[in-house]
C-alpha cells in the first residue's frame, strides 16, 4: 500500500521486519542503517515502551532507480517479537509494502520461528493481505552459532513456499543487505505494475 508524494515527487514504500523475539530484526535495521549514506535516510527512531521496542528509519536508495520520475523511498520497521504484543505487531503491518521474516536459526528456537509465521499470516489475513501473494524473503539468521538446523530442515518448515531465502550472521553485516535487496526489488517490481 504505497503511499505517493507528489511535492517531493516520491513513492513511499513500507518493508516490515518480522520474526520472533530475539531473532535479529533490530540488529538488521541497525546494521542497514549504519552502512547507509547519511545524505539518503531519515533518522532512526526507536518506539520504545517499558516492555517493547519498534524500529524506524527511511531511506532513498539511488541504485534502484525510479518509476516514471518518482523516486522510491524505503521505510523499513521491525515489529515487536513477542507474540503478546499482537495489537502493536498488526498496526505495524498496515500498508505493508513487502515483508522480511528474520528466523533465528537455533534449533531450540524452532518452535518460535513456527508460530511467528503462523503470527505473520494471520495478521496479514486481518488486514486485508495474503503472505503468498505480498513480496516476501526470508532470512535464516545466527547461522554462526553451533547449535543450528540444517538449512534444509529450516526451509521445510517456515518456507514451503521456497520464497528467496538467504543465510545471515546480522552483527557482520552477512545477508543483511542480500535480504533486503529481494524484498525491495520484488516490492519494486510490483509497484511499477501499479503505476
Amino acid at each position: 500500500m504505497s503511499f505517493i508524494n507528489y511535492s517531493s515527487r516520491e513513492i513511499n514504500c513500507k518493508i516490515v521486519y518480522y520474526g520472533p523475539g530475539l531473532g535479529g530484526k533490530t540488529t538488521n535495521l541497525q546494521y542497514i542503517y549504519k552502512k547507509t549514506n547519511p545524505e539518503h535516510k531519515g533518522k532512526l527512531i526507536s518506539l520504545a515502551t517499558e516492555t517493547e521496542r519498534t524500529l524506524f528509519f527511511d531511506f532513498l536508495p539511488l541504485a534502484l532507480g525510479d518509476i516514471r520520475g518518482f523516486k522510491v523511498r524505503f521505510h523499513l520497521y521491525t515489529v515487536p517479537g513477542q507474540v503478546f504484543y499482537d495489537a502493536s505487531r498488526k498496526l505495524i503491518l498496515k500498508g505493508v509494502d513487502g515483508i522480511v521474516f528474520v528466523a533465528d536459526s537455533q534449533i531450540e528456537r524452532m518452535e518460535a520461528n513456527i508460530e511467528s509465521v503462523e503470527n505473520l499470516r494471520v495478521n496479514l489475513q486481518e488486514q486485508g493481505y495474503d503472505l503468498d501473494k505480498i513480496p516476501y524473503s526470508m532470512q535464516y539468521n545466527k547461522r554462526d552459532l553451533p547449535n543450528i538446523a540444517p538449512l534444509d530442515e529450516i526451509n521445510k518448515v517456515l518456507n514451503p513456499r521456497n520464497v528467496t531465502w538467504f543465510e545471515a550472521v546480522a552483527p557482520e553485516g552477512t545477508g543483511v543487505f542480500d535480504t533486503l535487496k529481494s524484498v525491495a526489488k520484488q516490492a519494486l517490481f510490483e509497484l511499477k505494475k501499479k503505476y
